[in-house]
Formats: structure tokens, C-alpha cells, sequence
């Protein structure tokens, strides 16, 4: 293997960016929190969805699947948004237990109105983070980014929409 080839394969990524260093670094670092969370909380959206039990299974079971896939479907979209600003994201299952903050449950049985309610306060946590790292990008000047966080943070208030009124009356 010739040294140019080998340098080629450990060099850092060095994506170019109209963004400043500090720009990369902190709006690179907020996503890389926020795919942590959006990966935790598809998992625990789907964790609810294969356990969920009882009179209303069919539409919880369904409302759950179409809401595990909105939020996976925003994944790629994120990690690619890091690369292209010039940053690195997640590389592993445990690099998003590091970086995430959205909590696990981990429980034998959840009964399905506290499912509901679980992921429509962790809904709202999201959106409010999205907020905060929308902030971040209009500080830097990173607008590109804004306005892709402004869909996920609508994205995100419409799942807490919907779980707040199936839980609407407990």
C-alpha cells in the first residue's frame, strides 16, 4: 500500500463548510445529541408497539408504527446534515447511550396509557430540544439547518398532539 493511500485512510474527514470552526463543532455536537435521542426515542416507540396490550391494540398498535417511522425517517436526514457542515456523528449502539437523553424503559409491562403518556412527554422534551438547537444554528448563522429543524420540531409537537388526545380524559 502506497503512504498517500495510507494517509487517504486515517486522515480525518475534513468536509468543507461555509460555518466557522465553532459553528461545526457546536451545531455538529447538538445533532449528533439529537440523533442520539431521535434513535432512542424510535426504539422505544417501537418497544411500545410490539408490547402494547389490550382493548385498544389495533389503533395504538398503528398509531405507534406510523410514529416510529416518522421519527426514523428524520435519522438520516440529521446525520447527514452533521457531514455536511463538516462534522462526525454517531458510529455506534453505544455512542447513542452516551449521547442521548431521552430514557429507556426497560419494563416488563407498561400499561398502554402510560406508554402513550411516556412518549408524549419525551414528544414534547424533543421538540423543546429541537428549539434549543435551533436557537444554536441562528446564532451561527446556520440557517440550512434551521429550517430543516423547524419541520422536526412540527413533526415532533404533532406525535405529542396526538398522544395528549388519545390519553385526553384518563
Amino acid at each position: 500500500m502506497t503512504d498517500t493511500l495510507k494517509s487517504s485512510l486515517i486522515a480525518p474527514l475534513a468536509t468543507p463548510s461555509g460555518l466557522g470552526e465553532n459553528a461545526t463543532r457546536d451545531i455538529s455536537g447538538a445533532l449528533t445529541a439529537l440523533l442520539g435521542d431521535m434513535f432512542a426515542l424510535y426504539l422505544k416507540t417501537k418497544n411500545f408497539h410490539w408490547h402494547v396490550s389490550g382493548r385498544h391494540f389495533r389503533d395504538y398498535h398503528l398509531l405507534l408504527d406510523d410514529q416510529a417511522g416518522q421519527i426514523f425517517a428524520t435519522t438520516d436526514a440529521i446525520a447527514e446534515r452533521v457531514r455536511k457542515i463538516g462534522g462526525t456523528t454517531i458510529r455506534s449502539i453505544g455512542h447513542i447511550a452516551r449521547v442521548q437523553r431521552v430514557l429507556d424503559n426497560d419494563a416488563d409491562y407498561v400499561d398502554p396509557l402510560d406508554m402513550l403518556a411516556e412518549l408524549r412527554d419525551d414528544n414534547g422534551d424533543m421538540a423543546r430540544r429541537l428549539r434549543e438547537t435551533h436557537g444554536l444554528c441562528d446564532e451561527h448563522g446556520d440557517v440550512a439547518t434551521a429550517s430543516m429543524i423547524e419541520n422536526w420540531i412540527d413533526e415532533a409537537e404533532g406525535r405529542r398532539w396526538f398522544l395528549f388526545e388519545t390519553t385526553r380524559g384518563r
